[in-house]
């Protein structure tokens, strides 16, 4: 039996167990009651067990039967998902798309891809939040986010980007007036400032031989917004901890000096979430079809 003729098998048998009874199964099918008659014999001929217990008046499922019909239920709607994906994707969506990002990876990254996104889409609409803390989809009612680390929740499908690391650096004038610290402990004697959009608070983290090292810091500056952190330390205030690509324009530039990258932490995962996988609207599925390996060339071109 082919694979073709076991899904017209199923479709017929949950028709049967949906009507209560062969002839609606018929007529649902829009085809002939002998035509039912033989396709349910042979899906139980196959299976080797009888399905539904049958007489002149009724039917009624096995314990099989129930098991089976409910298998097939989620067979064939899974199937009826991926044809009405490939759908969506061939047509042009419409609608209102809401998500959000960190705030300068956006602007650099997710606002570029978003332009031409709905360049490629004129039907379309996107309300792009840029915030540097993490946003509950559901309850703010967003569609999708770009996360930058873990993702301790499970309920998120989750499609990874690539990454980015954690640096720390202060400006050339800075270390000549306070010294390059050589080891992670040096920072407790260093003027520090805090982007509070990075977690850690008070203790920035390394890895010394393999192993965690957590070092507390004195914030002479601490503030949620990043532009001012980073002009805090292009000015010469102290030592800043950013994601690198927060500050790799001032790197490359010597406008920022890279601090103790051996002691640095495994780089993050950039990560485009939304909730549940299943019941996805056409806007979302295209968005992510085009926007994801856009968002992964940018990221694979960043500075390592």
């Amino acid at each position: 039996m082919s694979p073709m003729d076991k899904l017209r098998l199923m479709q017929t048998f949950v028709a049967i167990v949906d009507g209560g009874s062969l002839t609606a199964a018929a007529r649902t099918q829009n085809c002939s009651l002998a035509a039912v008659v033989r396709g349910l014999a042979a899906l139980e001929a196959h299976l080797g067990v009888r399905l539904l217990n049958r007489s002149t008046r009724r039917i009624a499922l096995t314990v099989e039967g129930r098991e089976y019909a409910e298998r097939c239920r989620r067979l064939l709607a899974e199937v009826a998902e991926a044809e009405a994906a490939l759908t969506e994707l061939r047509d042009e969506p419409t609608g209102m798309l809401a998500m959000t990002a960190p705030t300068l990876f956006g602007r650099l990254h997710v606002g570029p891809v978003v332009s031409e996104f709905l360049a490629a889409f004129p039907h379309m609409r996107v309300h792009l939040l840029l915030l540097d803390r993490v946003v509950d989809l559901l309850e703010e009612g967003m569609d999708l986010a770009i996360r930058i680390g873990h993702l301790p929740d499970s309920s998120l499908v989750a499609l990874p980007m690539g990454t980015t690391g954690r640096v720390i650096c202060a400006s050339p004038d800075y270390l000549a007036r306070h010294g390059t610290p050589s080891a992670p402990a040096d920072l407790t004697a260093h003027r520090c400032v805090q982007f509070v959009g990075l977690p850690g608070g008070e203790n920035w983290r390394f890895s010394a031989a393999g192993q965690p090292v957590a070092v507390p810091i004195s914030g002479v500056l601490t503030t949620n917004q990043l532009d001012a952190a980073v002009d805090a330390c292009l000015r010469g205030v102290g030592c800043g901890r950013f994601f690198q690509y927060q500050v790799a324009e001032d790197l490359a530039a010597g406008r920022l000096v890279r601090l103790l990258p051996e002691f640095e932490l495994t780089p993050l995962p950039v990560s485009l979430v939304y909730p549940h996988s299943r019941l996805l609207s056409s806007r979302v599925r295209s968005f992510v079809a085009w926007a994801l390996p856009r968002l992964k060339s940018r990221i694979a071109a960043l500075p390592a």
